[in-house]
């Protein structure tokens, strides 16, 4: 009998979490197979991984190249060093003395490249971080040395910096008679407010100083109206720096309300189907290039894995089969917009895909120069307090939200988003840009270099076609020939659509001279036992040697 009763009870326990164990289950499989889908995972890896740096002959031959190819490359290194040094010496100048106080300074520049090879590159050749002026599509350093600009300003940049001159302008002029007031409203942030809801489809907005701030405020609007605690970002997207959004590396908290999981997959859409405690989902559009992937940089650039393509049609379908998920199981569907609102269309990701969103927030370009953050969202979503309980309020200020300037500003570059001539530069973008691409990678192709380009419209990221450790020099090259790239490298080039046809020749050009300079440097150099498999097998051995040898 007590065989039997026993028997009874452990049937009806593994009855009950019979349950649990496949939402375990459903889970896991939902994750992306890749560290950047496992951030525990990801956390502890990181934390092993020892810090070491190649010595002057390691960093010549770090792929095994024979000595006459790694006494070209040292040529090289040395040619480039020397023209980059001399050309630029105020702007390094100033940047070596600033990097003492300025923290930013000295990451960017300890992980422009991969660790190992880092230390002896900043003490052979430096960049200079500072800038004098900016007209059309180019920048000019302290020396007085012109660039194309394809660094964007982090994706501000989308009409041309004497677009953004104009509305800072225009904005202060509207502004200066109440100069810093704060808590009220100056008479423009109405009109902002109604342009904004035409624009996004939604009832109401929030205004607040930074896309990650944005965010926030979604994310914490999402889990009040629906009182669940479970935020679903997507592997390898980036939704502002704090703590729930960036689950892994990077953060020194673990973010233990968050599921990473694989965009574009039928597991996920599973786990949005039958969970329970999912409060919103976070879609950033710039992942369509490159979905479950993080953002590209040299960094990380350790070989020629890096792919990227954007398919508009299987993005599409993937958005609209969230959206009825999300909407089936009462879930708030956000779209972070802060880097692609207004590029891909004027109506943002919502008008291109055709997908409208439950809140949608938008930053860097919206600001007309300035920065800024801003939710808008259905009412529903958005209101704050609860009228039936008085004391159940989402609290959410910021001294500067609404800064007068700020959104003076706005209101000019939304005004001027109307005009004809903005409109007209939406005209077929995606066959101007996808054409643009397309005659690079035919230029490349023909001169036998081993790099490609992929885009989603003005948004590059540079693909290399051959196994080699030494990718991330090519930004070297490139801003020796006057392109002036951001400190991720080769990872993002951001064009604005001021680029004219005659101004992307140049920038072509010279893409085109900076990879056949780095060919003849010897750094492509071939042998048929290189791979990527290979190259990432010995960077393995290498690590374990310095973490337990």
């Amino acid at each position: 009998m007590n065989n039997t009763l026993t028997l009874v009870a452990l049937a009806a326990a593994a009855a009950l979490a019979l349950p649990a164990v496949r939402q375990r289950l459903e889970l896991s499989r939902a994750k992306h197979r890749s560290l950047a889908g496992h951030a525990r995972m990801a956390r502890r890896v990181a934390a092993q991984v020892p810090g070491y740096s190649y010595d002057e002959a390691r960093f010549f031959a770090a792929d095994a190249a024979p000595p006459a190819v790694a006494e070209r490359r040292r040529a090289g290194f040395a040619a480039l060093a020397g023209t980059l040094n001399a050309r630029h010496a105020q702007s390094i100048a100033l940047t070596k003395q600033a990097a003492a106080r300025i923290s930013d300074l000295q990451f960017t520049g300890a992980y422009r490249v991969p660790f190992q090879f880092s230390r002896h590159l900043r003490e052979q050749l430096s960049l200079g971080a500072f800038w004098q002026r900016a007209d059309g599509v180019t920048l000019t350093d302290l020396d007085g040395q012109v660039f194309h600009d394809v660094s964007g300003s982090y994706g501000v940049n989308l009409f041309g910096v004497d677009f953004y001159k104009q509305c800072m302008d225009e904005g202060l002029r509207r502004a200066q008679t109440l100069g810093p007031v704060l808590g009220g409203y100056h008479p423009c942030v109405a009109d902002v407010s109604e342009r904004l809801a035409a624009i996004s489809g939604m009832d109401e907005v929030s205004f607040h100083m930074s896309g990650t701030e944005a965010v926030m405020q979604a994310v914490r609007l999402a889990r009040y109206h629906t009182r669940r605690t479970h935020v679903v970002r997507f592997c390898g997207a980036y939704h502002g720096w704090w703590g729930d959004v960036q689950p892994g590396p990077g953060n020194p908290v673990t973010a233990r309300e968050t599921y990473t999981l694989k965009e574009m997959h039928a597991d996920t859409l599973r786990v949005l189907k039958r969970r329970r405690d999912i409060a919103c989902v976070l879609v950033n559009p710039l992942q369509a290039l490159h979905p479950n992937a993080a953002a590209p940089g040299d960094g990380a650039l350790v070989d020629s894995g890096r792919s990227a393509h954007f398919d508009r049609a299987a993005y599409t379908a993937w958005l609209k089969e969230l959206r009825a998920v999300c909407s089936e199981r009462g879930i708030a569907l956000i779209f972070d917009e802060v880097f692609v609102g207004f590029r891909l269309a004027p109506g943002g990701a919502q008008q291109y895909f055709g997908v409208q969103a439950d809140m949608v927030t938008y930053g860097k370009t919206l600001g007309g120069g300035f920065p800024v953050g801003v939710v808008c969202g259905r009412a529903a979503w958005m209101k704050r307090f609860n009228e039936q309980r008085p004391a159940d309020i989402c609290f959410a200020r910021g001294t500067f939200n609404a800064h007068p300037a700020v959104m003076a500003s706005m209101q000019v570059f939304l005004e001027r988003l109307e005009e004809p001539a903005q409109q007209a530069l939406y005209h077929q973008l995606d066959e101007r840009w996808n054409g643009r691409a397309a005659a690079l990678n035919a230029r490349l192709e023909a001169a036998g270099l081993p790099v490609r380009v992929a885009n989603l419209q003005t948004i590059w990221t540079v693909l290399y076609t051959q196994p080699s450790r030494y990718n991330w020099m090519l930004q070297f090259y490139l801003r020796a020939q006057g392109l002036a790239l951001s400190w991720v490298g080769s990872g993002r080039l951001i064009f604005s659509l001021a680029y004219d046809d005659a101004a992307f020749e140049h920038v072509a050009e010279r893409f085109v001279a900076a990879a056949q300079a780095m060919q003849a440097d010897g750094w492509w150099w071939q042998d048929e036992g290189l791979t990527n498999r290979g190259i990432r097998r010995g960077l393995l051995r290498e690590m374990l040697a310095h973490r337990f040898g």
